[in-house]
């Protein structure tokens, strides 16, 4: 394991984010980078970011000075959980036109170990909502985007939680 804090991406999806979120809350030394989408997401599922013990990052430029520093070496790796549809398409074509893509393009330049858990992993699945429990079926695109994803260079993908809990164990903890 690098020196340095976890970066901990949260886009705005809100597939599993209960228990993302304590699974976030329980790791030390961990920074939270939020796009402006991820603020709406944790508002409707009532989850307040003021009460989280570490370092918030918010989306107020693309370009903003912490990007460059998953590059250096200041952070150990990068976590971006739930990452949502638009956020995996993105990542796969290397659009880097905010807060999370900017910094998951400068982990992987730096090297630095990513771990994503998108939202759209199988045909059929079953999600809690703020109104409660979903069934959703993700589109081709979304499911062909996710399988580019895992084939990147340098990125570990999480099908599920278990899969999460273990790859953020194994690589940062």
């Amino acid at each position: 394991m690098g020196k340095g804090k976890l970066g901990w991406a949260i886009t705005g999806a809100g597939h599993e984010i209960q228990t993302i979120w304590d699974l976030m809350a329980g790791i030390p030394d961990v920074e939270v980078f939020l796009s402006r989408a991820a603020e709406d997401v944790l508002r409707m599922y009532k989850l307040d970011i003021n009460t989280f013990p570490g370092k918030v990052h918010r989306d107020s430029s693309p370009c903003a000075p912490v990007c460059g520093q998953f590059a250096t070496g200041r952070y150990r790796g990068l976590v971006v959980a739930p990452t949502s549809s638009n956020t995996v398409a993105k990542c796969v074509l290397g659009i880097s036109d905010n807060l999370i893509t900017n910094i998951f393009a400068q982990a992987g330049k730096g090297r630095a170990p990513i771990v994503v858990y998108p939202t759209d992993t199988a045909p059929e699945m079953d999600t809690l909502s703020p109104t409660g429990w979903v069934k959703v079926y993700p589109r081709k695109i979304d499911l062909e985007n996710t399988d580019r994803l895992a084939a990147m260079e340098g990125v570990r993908l999480a099908r599920n939680l278990d899969q999460l809990r273990s790859a953020v164990k194994e690589l940062f903890l």
